[in-house]
Parts: C-alpha cells; structure tokens; sequence
C-alpha cells in the first residue's frame, strides 16, 4: 500500500467518523432515531422554552391591551399601534415554538395563550367589562394576532407534510 493510499483512507475514516459523531449535535442534518430531541419528552430543554413563549405571549397579550386605549395628543384619534404589535409578534412566537419542539403541537401553545388570554381578560373582568374597549379597536387587535399566527402555524404544518413526504420516497435505482 503506498503512502498517499493509505493517508487518503485515513482522511476519509476520520470524515466518517465526524459525520456520524455529527449526528447529536444541534442543527446538523442526520439526526439518529435515538436521539433523545427526536422524541417528546426527551429533554427537558423544550419543555422549558415552550412554556417561556407560552409566558411571553401572555405578557405580550396584556401590553397590547394596555396600548388599544392610546390616543394621538391633537385630535383624540386612536392608534392601532397593539395591532401592530400583535402583527408581528404572535407569528414569531409561533415560529419560535415550532423551532424549540418540531414536528410537534407546540406552537398551538404561545397562540392560544395569546388568544385566551386576550378573550378572557378581555371581554371579562371581576368588576364587569373586560379590558377590551367595545369598538374597532378590539376586532382589530384579535384579526392581527389571531391571523398572522395561524397563518404561521399553517405554514409550519405545511412544511413539515412536505418534509416528510420527500423523506418517504423511495429513491428509483438508476
């Protein structure tokens, strides 16, 4: 065996040894069927950053019904700035949750807390009326959280049929 042989046999055992110890680490493509993030439940990682979206989209509910009431200082006129938020940030919240547990129902998970806790702290309050003001601003708010999400949410679920779809062709012997 010569010596460019066998320097280019150990070149190549030592990429297959990286590529298969590859298949743990985060963001790389082979993930194994052992793999403790494949499955739900396998670490507690997910779990956590799941449950910190579900919180935020709560916060993020409440201070957007806080900014429904503001007003420009001249004319009175309201400023739908919380829908803006709300347009933004539901379906990065849903994005974010489908990337912390794919191929899962976690993002349902920050958009119904987002939605819930807007209907209920909303519409009802011990003292009577919610916190929702009864007009535009408040149909308004709940078509640019409720939309958006869905749509990412939509797009999640869309994505990940196609994914699986082209994992389950069978390649066709040439």
């Amino acid at each position: 065996m010569s010596e460019g042989t066998a320097a280019s046999e150990g070149t190549a055992a030592s990429s297959e040894g990286a590529a298969a110890s590859s298949e743990g680490v985060p963001g790389c493509v082979g993930r194994s069927e052992g793999d403790p993030r494949s499955r739900p439940g396998g670490t507690v990682l997910p779990v956590v950053v799941l449950a910190l979206l579900a919180l935020d989209a709560v916060l993020l509910a409440w201070t957007e019904m806080a900014w429904l009431t503001l007003r420009t200082a001249a004319d009175g006129v309201p400023l739908p700035l919380a829908a803006v938020v709300a347009l933004v940030t539901t379906p990065v919240l849903v994005l974010a949750a489908d990337a912390a547990w794919p191929a899962s129902r976690a993002p349902l998970v920050p958009l119904a807390a987002w939605t819930l806790t807007v209907l209920v702290a909303g519409l009802w309050s011990p003292a009577g009326a919610g916190v929702l003001p009864p007009d535009w601003r408040a149909i308004l708010l709940l078509a640019a959280g409720v939309l958006p999400g869905a749509l990412a949410l939509s797009w999640t679920s869309a994505r990940r049929r196609v994914e699986h779809r082209g994992a389950s062709r069978v390649p066709a012997d040439g």
